[in-house]
């Protein structure tokens, strides 16, 4: 109940704020997000059994945003409630507690050109492989970081310097002054402290981005261990041909284990009097069985939007993250004008990213599987989208040895619409 009351609260927050920048006659705009998403499961992320049944469900995203601007700052405020249906009974005094805070940030114009933007936000660059909003998922990831944005369009450059901080939210308030353990990070899978540079530049018919990244990790005997990201992302246009790659390196370490791993991908984008059509190849390393170095060699897009990559059954770096046994993709891509809307196509052959062993010790065959993804997206209006998707994913005997799983026919099924519209913008 007292979330309940909480979210609220805040609503009415949002409410008053909003009569204040009328009066005030600031810019302000006031906007809401519904968007309930049906999927059928029958192999989904990992192949399935005989004997399982396919899941179904409906989860829906419900947002409210707020987003103030002065000429100095500027302010965003993003509520969101992330349930399933039928997860609270019909008649209900206390609530399950998925409402809470998406985003709130605001940005201070330090100068024309610079500018600090601090609280929780997305921090999405590029292709979203390797920092990404992942905004597929219905709850999206947010950061709790401090950015400094220098951005000159004379120059198309812009250069983004990011850190965070991250402590747990249980500590009494004396344990934040000093004692023993007093800044022990214990939330699993999250970085403790985060540093990054991230550099765009636009050029005559190209653009590429640099991107340098520090993550550090709390260990459980209270020491710290670090991993250094670099990547390289570039796309260039030839005559009707666009291509495009993206490069990764990581060092440092996870624990007292060496960290040396890579990612690597190119595409080509050939424009057709009917639809464009993307070729490509990625590669992402991943751990030899037999490999006794204790050096990491597996490749992790940390904080990615990795469902828009290898396939959208999700079966590598979502979630279950293929272990360590690394991806080869070959893809291509294509959509299509179809009816009042358009189809999207892709077609995926997926190698293993290093060599894997049965027991036996033989040496398995790097084929995992061929996937195929169909999603039709239709505009209704301008707040409304709609999207139906069909995804198949045929494994081989590799692909059921190293997953969870014996069926080698697997699919996935899935319909989402998409209200977003402007519930009140002031007079610009």
């Amino acid at each position: 109940m007292k979330r309940t009351n909480y979210l609220g609260f805040k609503i009415f927050c949002v409410f008053l704020l909003s009569l204040i920048a009328f009066e005030g006659q600031a810019q302000f705009k006031l906007s809401a997000e519904i968007r309930p998403r049906s999927e059928f499961r029958n192999g989904f992320k990992t192949p399935s059994s005989e004997g399982f049944e396919p899941a179904f469900f409906v989860e829906q995203r419900s947002r409210v945003y707020f987003e103030y601007t002065e000429p100095k700052y500027k302010l965003k405020l993003a509520l969101q409630d992330v349930r399933y249906w039928g997860e609270v009974p019909q008649i209900f005094k206390a609530d399950v507690g998925n409402s809470f805070l998406s985003e709130a940030w605001g940005e201070l114009m330090l100068t024309e050109k610079i500018s600090m933007k601090a609280g929780r936000q997305i921090i999405s660059y590029d292709n979203q492989r390797f920092l990404g909003g992942l905004e597929w998922a219905q709850q999206g990831r947010r950061h709790d970081a401090l950015l400094f944005k220098m951005e000159d369009p004379a120059l198309k450059s812009k250069l983004h310097l990011g850190f965070a901080f991250n402590t747990d939210d249980d500590i009494a308030e004396p344990a934040f002054l000093q004692s023993d353990g007093a800044n022990f990070y214990s939330l699993g899978g999250q970085y403790k402290t985060l540093q990054y540079a991230w550099y765009h530049k636009d050029l005559d018919g190209a653009a590429f981005s640099l991107l340098a990244l520090n993550t550090g990790s709390q260990n459980a005997d209270s020491t710290a261990s670090n991993k250094q990201t670099l990547g390289f992302i570039g796309s260039k246009k030839a005559g009707k041909i666009t291509f495009a790659t993206d490069l990764y390196y990581q060092m440092g370490k996870i624990g007292t284990a060496k960290v040396s791993a890579i990612l690597a991908g190119i595409n080509a984008t050939i424009k057709t009097k009917a639809t464009p059509i993307t070729l490509g190849y990625e590669y992402v390393s991943g751990q030899d069985d037999n490999d006794a170095s204790g050096k990491i060699t597996s490749f992790s897009p940390d904080y990615g939007t990795n469902h828009a990559h290898n396939g959208l059954m999700d079966y590598f770096y979502v979630g279950p993250a293929n272990g360590n046994v690394g991806v080869q993709d070959f893809y291509i891509k294509t959509k299509f004008k179809l009816g009042k809307g358009s189809l999207l196509a892709e077609g995926h052959e997926f190698l293993t990213g290093s060599e894997q062993t049965k027991e036996s010790g033989e040496v398995l065959n790097a084929a995992m599987g061929t996937e195929i993804d169909l999603v039709y997206v239709q505009k209704i209006g301008a707040d409304i989208t709609f999207h139906l998707g069909f995804s198949q994913l045929f494994a081989t005997n590799t692909m059921l040895t190293i997953r969870p799983g014996n069926l080698k026919s697997n699919n996935w099924a899935w319909a989402m619409i998409t209200f977003k519209p402007t519930l009140f913008q002031s007079d610009k």
